[in-house]
């Protein structure tokens, strides 16, 4: 999963706090029972000299070593009978001492091999969801809370439908691939229609349950990609050439990435050449994408290259918006 290096660094920020607040606490808790059981500490003490006893014994050859060592054994084992009877008796669990890792999966490395561990994954989620949320203000956009009574029952003659029956199959549509992501049957969408009909809002429900699902989400404009690629090319030198590097592979890269308002950067033939570079590249490498515009198929056409549009048309599920601008018709409510 393709996070970005800044979700990744404050994810393993908040790793090496939650260790440490792990340390901290299973301190708190030995210095508890220290100060409610005496004996306990005492014991804990002959416990710890145990493993230089048995060195010093191991190294010591004569008559006697073999007895000497299994003595020394058996008083530990005691001990720890004792101490586990006294901590049970307190209403301590027996373990209550053992210096436990915050994971135990990975031993708090964040890694199992070059594999990530689910504890830093479910961090890098969390804080992948705080990115968009910034971007796209996830706190109240859902699919619960997309609201289908904007979009007019009557039927408009060009696309033999109402709104609202369109929007019902739209929203349909995007629930299941969220929901559905990796095996819904199509593996990139397409969202097109005029301005202030939901398209960024569908696009930002899908980013959050995809994200939800531990699946890395880039959602960024058209005309910030394209500037992210421009920067690459021609910043050869220097951290902004670095960080546009590592920016452009991220859009290559993600599970997902949702490309937005594509139409309204400056076309140019460096910005086709781009657009075909992130399309191209993403269905070779099967990654998924979404990709809203307020184009039709017919204007994308136009407006792009004929490899852009025959990938567009050809491996994207094309879902239409029409109906009255509901940024207009909340304000006349």
């Amino acid at each position: 999963m393709a996070y970005s290096a800044s979700i990744l660094s404050r994810a393993e920020a908040r790793l090496k706090q939650a260790q440490k607040a792990h340390q901290e606490a299973q301190a708190r808790r030995r210095g508890e029972i220290y100060r409610t059981l005496p004996r306990v500490a005492e014991i804990d003490r002959q416990l710890r000299q145990t493993a230089p006893r048995i060195l010093a014994l191991s190294l010591r050859q004569g008559l006697g070593q073999q007895e000497a060592l299994a003595a020394l054994r058996q008083e530990n084992l005691a001990l720890q009978d004792e101490e586990a009877a006294l901590l049970d008796g307190a209403g301590y669990p027996t373990d209550a001492l053992d210096e436990t890792p915050y994971c135990p999966l990975c031993g708090d490395r964040g890694w199992q091999g070059p594999t990530m561990c689910q504890c830093l994954k479910d961090l890098c989620r969390q804080e992948q969801i705080t990115e968009l949320s910034s971007l796209l203000n996830l706190g109240d956009q859902s699919f619960e809370t997309f609201r289908l009574d904007y979009y007019d029952r009557q039927v408009w003659p060009e696309f033999h439908r109402s709104p609202r029956e369109g929007m019902e199959l739209v929203l349909s549509s995007c629930r299941n691939y969220a929901e559905l992501f990796g095996t819904f049957p199509h593996k990139n969408l397409f969202l097109f229609g005029a301005p202030g009909l939901g398209k960024t809002f569908l696009s930002a429900c899908i980013a959050r349950v995809v994200s939800e699902k531990g699946y890395s989400v880039v959602y960024d404009t058209a005309a910030n990609v394209f500037a992210r690629f421009e920067k690459r090319k021609f910043a050869r030198f220097g951290e902004d050439a670095q960080q546009a590097g590592a920016d452009t592979r991220r859009y290559l890269t993600c599970d997902l990435l949702i490309l937005d308002d594509l139409g309204s950067e400056f076309t140019s033939p460096f910005i086709q050449a781009a657009l075909y570079e992130v399309v191209n590249t993403r269905l070779v490498e099967d990654k998924h994408t979404v990709i809203s515009s307020n184009l039709s198929l017919d204007a994308i056409r136009q407006r792009y290259s004929p490899q852009v549009a025959s990938r567009l048309e050809g491996e994207y599920l094309s879902l239409g918006f029409f109906g009255k601008d509901i940024r207009l018709l909340k304000k006349q409510r």
